[in-house]
């Protein structure tokens, strides 16, 4: 079907005649003069290439035509209507969708909050939350699947390229030991200590910078861990310790996880951290974007 040609001003008009049924008032109610109004309608008629009124002296009824007619108009308006308030809404920031990526670790800190303060401020904007791992986070970054990152230890300075990174907090490390491992009697664990074990850790390929982070930790004093076992979540992790695989270092927030058989100690030195960070497009013209990033600057 084709599309037809009527100018909006045309269309306004004609739906404001059919309710008045008054050339006069139709006119006031337009804030125009009868004759532009008459010209209006009459256009219209020509378009339709039938009578949309009736016209009789002291009176103004629609036509069959113009009955046909109005329904349709009134629809088209009101749809418009709705179209621009829905698309003002959208540039302003105040609707539409923001994409969200997250590290399943950060449910148990960050994430919560902030999803909360953001709802608060932005209620009519629809939240799509993605749970993924930091590397298939800065891929849907970069591949614009996600509008907003967050994740553990992001790119060192330099290796940023579009991507833009905040620090949203910082917590320490701790040790994760089977419940029935002489260290886990210690209130703390030196990260020395740890040497001669078996790791159970994450694979680099979901999250390099944490990865590396953690084998940072362990060079630090002195030893490269000895990795037996691989798991995609800390919760996998946390299990595979608690099966007396291995041990790990992990962000402190994993000990919210409660699993029967895994110990969890804080680690010396004590200033050893992991950042988390949010992530977005330098370049997103999103508003949401830089409204979620004023919720996490303020939160």
């Amino acid at each position: 079907m084709d599309r037809p040609e009527l100018p909006l001003p045309q269309l306004h008009a004609f739906t404001v005649l059919a309710e008045e049924l008054h050339f006069g008032r139709a006119a006031a109610r337009l804030g125009i003069a009868q004759p532009p109004l008459s010209q209006q309608i009459a256009r219209l008629e020509a378009k339709v290439g039938h009578p949309l009124f009736v016209r009789g002296p002291g009176r103004v009824a629609l036509s069959p035509a113009g009955r046909e007619l109005l329904p349709s108009a009134q629809r088209a308006l009101v749809g418009l209507a709705e179209g621009l308030a829905a698309a003002r809404a959208v540039g302003s920031g105040r609707a539409g969708r923001l994409r969200i990526g997250f590290s399943a670790s950060l449910a148990l800190t960050v994430l919560p909050g902030l999803l909360r303060t953001f709802r608060e401020r932005f209620p009519a904007v629809e939240l799509d939350i993605r749970e993924m791992t930091t590397a298939p986070q800065l891929a849907a970054l970069r591949e614009e699947a996600v509008d907003i990152g967050l994740l553990r230890e992001p790119p060192l300075a330099g290796e940023e390229g579009a991507l833009g990174f905040r620090t949203v907090l910082t917590e320490p490390f701790v040790a994760v030991l089977p419940s029935d491992h002489p260290l886990a009697a210690r209130r703390t664990v030196g990260v020395g200590a740890l040497a001669e074990e078996p790791f159970v850790l994450l694979p680099r390929a979901v999250g390099p910078g944490l990865y590396d982070r953690i084998t940072e930790v362990c060079g630090s004093v002195g030893f490269a861990p000895r990795i037996v076992q691989h798991a995609v979540e800390w919760q996998t992790v946390c299990a595979l310790v608690g099966a007396g695989l291995g041990v790990s270092l992990a962000p402190a927030s994993i000990r919210r996880i409660r699993l029967r058989g895994v110990a969890f100690r804080a680690v010396e030195p004590g200033t050893v951290r992991t950042r988390v960070a949010v992530a977005w497009r330098r370049d997103d013209p999103n508003p949401l974007v830089g409204h979620l990033l004023e919720v996490v600057g303020t939160g």
